[in-house]
């Protein structure tokens, strides 16, 4: 009965993010994902230098990286991004600092799609547990959010180079402030992402070895699966679905998927924690459980936790208490 009503909670909750989304044309844009390709035509092109940015270590390496110019006001920090876009409020990237008043750990935060605000409740109680914690605002959100939209539409698309671009972005800016923070003298830099943040948090731990910890909420390792299947991004897969195949979406973005970085994951002095919902229609479980086994056949040793909860309501209690309850235990440091 209570699982019944939470299934039809997170049907509610979705449905309300399905008021403001709408549909748009798809589009290959593949000088967006891959600058300097040009307008090149036609889905097996842009495949082939997807196969190319696969093979890359530095595909996600940020532009500009000598040039470090960060601004600080109070509790806000803010720095022009590695990569410029047609959307200029998106160029400046965004942080939040709750500061703990130790440079032991600093814990860098992205959040979910469409995020509404940010997570001062886990601010708070990480900063109480001696860990500073930096709330990056991801491309097209917040501070960055594009002047008439009425949410992250740029982020998420059926654009296929719009959504690596701006998860490339999402990266770089990541990275930037961890950069930043080491500068600061913090000694020890975690990640933790929540749903298509896990994305960017599990990139940047694959591809910066300064982190030494990752959390990953509501997961996957595809992210071509996820759009096609979940529930929060259906207007994207109408677009999608009669247009091209999941085959070649899967290959279109085969660099996102966290499973072509599960190699790197399983790095020695990198420990991961993932946060799972059974529940989940946004993230599908079997998609998390790929992951999962790719990370295992890798060789890294992730720390698992599955709570019996849905998408949207693993952010009430008392989910979201044994989420973050796991997360601080991960996080603390080793005798």
């Amino acid at each position: 009965m209570y699982h019944s009503w939470l299934d039809r909670w997170d049907e509610r909750r979705a449905k309300r993010g399905d008021a403001i989304k709408t549909q748009s044309d798809f589009a290959l844009d593949p000088e967006l994902a891959f600058p300097g390709s040009g307008h090149l035509s036609g889905i097996e092109n842009f495949c082939k230098l997807a196969d190319q940015a696969v093979e890359d270590p530095t595909y996600f390496d940020q532009p500009g990286i000598d040039d470090l110019v960060v601004e600080r006001e109070g509790k806000w920090i803010k720095f022009p991004s590695g990569i410029s876009t047609d959307v200029a409020k998106n160029n400046v990237g965004w942080a939040k600092i709750t500061e703990s008043g130790s440079f032991d750990q600093a814990l860098v935060v992205f959040h979910h799609w469409n995020a509404s605000a940010r997570y001062h409740q886990i601010a708070n109680f990480f900063s109480r547990r001696g860990i500073t914690v930096v709330e990056m605002a991801l491309p097209y959100h917040f501070e960055r959010s594009r002047p008439g939209a009425d949410y992250a539409d740029y982020m998420l698309s059926p654009s296929l180079g719009r959504t690596m671009q701006s998860m490339r972005q999402a990266v770089g800016d990541g990275r930037k402030i961890i950069r930043w923070l080491k500068g600061q003298g913090y000694k020890e830099i975690s990640v933790l992402g929540m749903s298509l943040g896990s994305w960017v948090a599990g990139l940047i731990a694959a591809n910066d070895t300064t982190v030494s910890k990752a959390a990953l909420f509501l997961t996957a390792g595809s992210l071509a699966d996820m759009v096609w299947t979940g529930r929060a991004t259906q207007t994207i897969s109408a677009s999608l679905q009669p247009t091209i195949e999941i085959s070649d979406l899967r290959r279109a973005w085969a660099p996102l998927n966290l499973v072509n970085h599960a190699h790197r994951l399983a790095r020695d002095h990198l420990e991961l924690h993932v946060v799972l919902a059974k529940r989940d229609k946004v993230v599908r479980p079997e998609l998390s459980k790929g992951l999962i086994q790719g990370l295992k056949n890798a060789g890294a040793k992730p720390s698992l936790l599955e709570l019996n909860c849905g998408h949207y309501s693993l952010s009430t209690p008392p989910y979201i208490i044994w989420a973050g309850l796991s997360v601080a235990r991960f996080l603390k440091p080793s005798p």
